[in-house]
């Protein structure tokens, strides 16, 4: 949801005008939703283990999750209609955002796509032929390294107040996680405008690791010293 605020900022979208469409119902995908429909997003495409479905008007991720928490199963719900998970990623839709496994957009699938920003919420979700493809239609991909970092820059959270005696309000550790993610956006994003034509991806990978080898450096380690 903040790098999405990022990229809305970049991509000139506003949240009331934007419909996502999320690959995968669990724990990062069905939070993802109930986070940016409450900025004012319409989430119109769903999918999880048992199937997909659309609705137009919009989906409410909350009666969704009490649905699917009571037993019932995703294509059971009655306030959408169910869909093939082929076309799922296909939608006419601003945000697509795979929470599921990796590889599920790959070059068979990605030309298809008519996302404006690709959020990658799941590992690897992307093939590199379709990281191509994704390229050439000038779909923004933030990568799962950056996108999906909230949950360890989380945990790391947790290991300071353990090791400090501390514990922090729910809304101190959103508003730090938010001031770390986007700070960490705009980096990547930096980097990849400074004009070779570097994907977020790439990006992201270089300043990864020049901060390893910097790390390296400072500790004397051999061979980077």
């Amino acid at each position: 949801m903040y790098l999405y605020r990022e990229a809305a900022r970049a991509r000139g979208l506003r949240p009331d005008s934007t419909r996502v469409v999320i690959q995968g119902f669990g724990n990062v995908g069905s939070w993802a939703a109930r986070l940016i429909t409450e900025l004012g997003s319409k989430l119109i495409g769903v999918s999880n283990t048992s199937g997909a479905i659309h609705c137009a008007a919009g989906i409410d991720p909350k009666a969704l999750a009490d649905h699917l928490a009571h037993g019932g199963t995703l294509v059971e719900y009655p306030a959408a209609d169910p869909i093939s998970p082929e076309d799922l990623v296909s939608l006419d839709c601003e945000v697509l955002i795979p929470a599921a496994l990796g590889g599920t957009i790959h070059a068979t699938n990605a030309e298809s796509i008519r996302a404006r920003v690709v959020i990658e919420g799941a590992n690897n979700p992307t093939t590199p032929a379709a990281d191509d493809i994704l390229r050439d239609k000038d779909v923004l991909v933030i990568p799962d390294v950056l996108a999906n970092a909230g949950g360890v820059v989380v945990s790391y959270f947790e290991w300071v107040q353990n090791l400090q005696h501390l514990s922090w309000e729910e809304h101190e550790v959103n508003n730090k996680l938010g001031a770390r993610m986007r700070g960490a956006y705009r980096e990547v994003e930096q980097r990849a405008n400074r004009g070779d034509g570097a994907s977020l991806r790439v990006a992201a990978y270089e300043l990864a690791i020049e901060r390893v080898l910097d790390a390296s450096r400072l500790r004397g380690y051999g061979g980077y010293a």
